[in-house]
């Protein structure tokens, strides 16, 4: 998982990091960075904050009340989301055919969008299997 992740960064013009979070307990199941200052508690709460977005209290009332109203069981919709910080960009996608599982990668601001997606499509293919 961790070589899979680090070939992504190293690939993407402005890579910086990616990991998988899990997102029943925001545990990263594999991760790469190159940047010094990230340490395992920043990328711990980076996985946490992942989990939030995802999954947290609000966005599954939201899910649930659509959910209600439209006779179905819970579904999480979500597939993917992009962030921007005033330096970064911040991919994320759920990993086909494992919806507990999350692909974040983060990039300079420099990375072209199209770029940034398509890497990050492509390594979902790569990281799906490896997800337990």
């Amino acid at each position: 998982m961790n070589q899979t992740l680090e070939k992504l960064v190293k690939e993407v013009n402005g890579g910086l990091a990616a990991a998988v979070v899990d997102l029943n307990n925001g545990l990263i199941v594999g991760a790469y960075h190159n940047i010094p200052y990230f340490t395992q508690s920043y990328v711990d709460a980076v996985g946490a904050a992942s989990v939030d977005i995802f999954r947290g209290k609000t966005i599954t009332a939201v899910e649930s009340m659509m959910a209600a109203q439209r006779g179905n069981e819970l579904k999480y919709h979500i597939k993917e989301i992009q962030m921007t910080t005033d330096g970064t960009y911040h991919f994320m996608a759920i990993v086909p055919d494992k919806p507990e599982y999350l692909l974040v990668f983060i990039t300079r601001i420099t990375t072209n969008l199209g770029s940034g997606w398509m890497a990050t499509r492509d390594a979902l293919k790569a990281v799906s299997p490896l997800c337990p």
